[in-house]
């Protein structure tokens, strides 16, 4: 996104971290002899495996007490006890353990990755319909609202929130953003339409029906703006990493995050994303790829391959990006709607697990 056709954003889903095991070791001198303790911890594990977690003076002196925590949390495990972690999210975690001995005491720090319990399925879809698209549109956020799709578009200068009638395609109504935005993804929530911006670090309140701006709301911890949706409870938000942010839908501040992964690895670049029946439906920058996520824990339950969709879009302009992005759905009609940055369509279609 410099223009998003030349835009620096990491462009494959790739691992970040080497799979090995390992023990951190602390040498603490004191009380005249040396003190060595091994903290024993794996760097990943699948949340369908038991955790099990020790630590041990390497002499062979007797520890007075150890106690454990995840991200900050006490958790009950004793010394070489395994324990579920079923119930915790995917990703990144620090582990810590707190240990007492002699009048002595020191925190060891390890990271460790939760990995899902089992590999993505695969999906390709059936064409169920399609509709005319504004090819002008720099597609960045969709969403189907009432009987109309309503679409958040990018590039500075050519930005826009807009409500479109389905079957035409025709605009009915159109808000430009100032140029010095990079519009970016949009939600519908509580008769207010909500848009990110790319790297400005702020997002915009319309009212639905008037798209006069009624607020505006900063990032804080998430890195930049990028696809948005909602649950009906929370706004949920990419920024372009594995991270999906939660947000208070009445400060729109950040109170939570999940991390896309599979029994493998992250998913990277998440973008334009809508929350469906418990899922979160995201496309992956620059592919035609929608992977489908566990909206709880980040489980990567499926990905599906929309290649074969992009041929059937009359090519735009060489120097556009030309790729999906957009994904809508229509929760009373149950149907399912994508299309692609200058795409001359909107696609309807339905997924089929191979």
């Amino acid at each position: 996104m410099l223009s998003k056709l030349s835009n620096p954003k990491i462009s494959q889903m790739s691992i970040k971290f080497p799979f090995v095991f390992f023990l951190l070791s602390l040498v603490i001198i004191g009380c005249g002899e040396d003190i060595e303790f091994k903290f024993n911890a794996p760097q990943k594990i699948n949340i369908n495996e038991n955790l099990t977690l020790s630590v041990k003076e390497t002499n062979g002196k007797e520890l007075d007490s150890i106690h454990f925590f995840l991200d900050g949390k006490r958790i009950t495990a004793e010394n070489n006890e395994s324990i579920s972690i079923a119930k915790e999210v995917l990703g990144v975690h620090t582990l810590t353990s707190s240990i007492f001995y002699d009048g002595i005491s020191k925190k060891l720090n390890n990271r460790i990755y939760f990995l899902a319990d089992q590999k993505p399925s695969i999906y390709t879809y059936k064409l169920i319909n399609s509709f005319p698209h504004d090819s002008k549109a720099f597609t960045q956020g969709l969403e189907y609202h009432n009987g109309f799709m309503y679409e958040g578009t990018g590039q500075r200068g050519e930005s826009s929130i807009r409500k479109t009638d389905l079957k035409t395609g025709k605009v009915l109504q159109i808000k430009e953003l100032d140029e010095k935005y990079f519009g970016e993804g949009i939600t519908i929530m509580n008769s207010k339409l909500f848009q990110l911006t790319w790297q400005s670090k702020i997002g915009f309140i319309y009212d639905l029906e008037t798209f006069e701006k009624v607020g505006s709301f900063s990032y804080e911890k998430s890195k930049e703006g990028w696809g948005f949706t909602n649950d009906g409870k929370e706004l949920i938000k990419s920024d372009g990493t594995e991270r999906i942010w939660f947000l208070d839908p009445k400060t729109q501040k950040e109170k939570r995050f999940i991390e896309a992964y599979t029994n493998t690895r992250k998913a990277e670049s998440l973008n334009e994303i809508e929350y469906i029946d418990g899922k979160i439906y995201a496309n992956i920058w620059q592919k035609n790829t929608i992977i489908i996520i566990n909206a709880t824990n980040g489980t990567i339950e499926g990905v599906v391959n929309l290649n074969s969709l992009r041929n059937k879009v009359s090519k735009p302009d060489p120097n556009t990006s030309y790729v999906l992005n957009g994904i809508a759905y229509d929760r009373i009609g149950k149907r399912l709607f994508v299309t692609g940055k200058n795409w001359d369509k909107i696609f309807e279609i339905e997924l089929v697990k191979k």
